[in-house]
């Protein structure tokens, strides 16, 4: 009889286990940005995304970062985007976009060219922003910035759109209800 109480009670433990990991799998997994982390949760937090908000999000990727590292604001946006996933704020509710402009554009240089750019370095950006585009975020060079760098616009990653002038997409955007973060 005890032997039957140590099996039923392993099988239930075991069951636990599984369907908790299954949980956790499921949550993982259903981040839009599977590759990039959720803010910690904090016990009594005040300030907490709110899944009846509308969130309108535009970040400024414009500083320069070592070319072997994936810019450090891609991170930022896929962290932000979990997030407000992470606390129910629906995909609906989400309308994050990323404007490249001054450094931050050589982000979204297409591979070759970022290559000839940074002395053969590899761009590092490139599946986190396909991440991002996948997941919704709206992803800006600014045209400007590119004419001035003598690049073109079919030198950019296809995830991105090409626009006149970073200050014109940051305007709009902002005139638009769009909240802005970064520099």
């Amino acid at each position: 009889m005890m032997r039957t109480s140590i099996v039923a009670g392993a099988l239930v433990a075991g069951v636990c286990v599984g369907y908790s990991a299954k949980a956790w799998t499921q949550t993982a997994a259903a981040l839009p940005v599977p590759s990039q982390a959720v803010a910690k949760d904090i016990p009594n937090a005040h300030e907490l995304p709110d899944p009846n908000v509308d969130y309108k999000v535009v970040f400024s990727v414009a500083a320069v970062t070592k070319p072997e590292e994936i810019h450090p604001m891609l991170k930022t946006i896929g962290l932000y985007l979990n997030t407000l996933a992470h606390n129910g704020v629906p995909v609906g509710h989400r309308h994050i976009a990323a404007v490249f402009h001054q450094g931050g554009g050589d982000a979204v240089l297409a591979n070759e060219v970022y290559k000839a750019r940074h002395n053969g370095a590899s761009n590092p950006n490139i599946a986190l922003l396909h991440e991002l585009k996948q997941a919704g975020v709206e992803l800006r060079v600014c045209g400007q910035g590119l004419l001035g760098k003598k690049l073109d616009p079919k030198d950019v990653l296809p995830d991105v759109q090409v626009d006149l002038w970073a200050m014109t997409t940051m305007v709009n955007l902002q005139m638009r209800g769009y909240a802005r973060i970064g520099g």
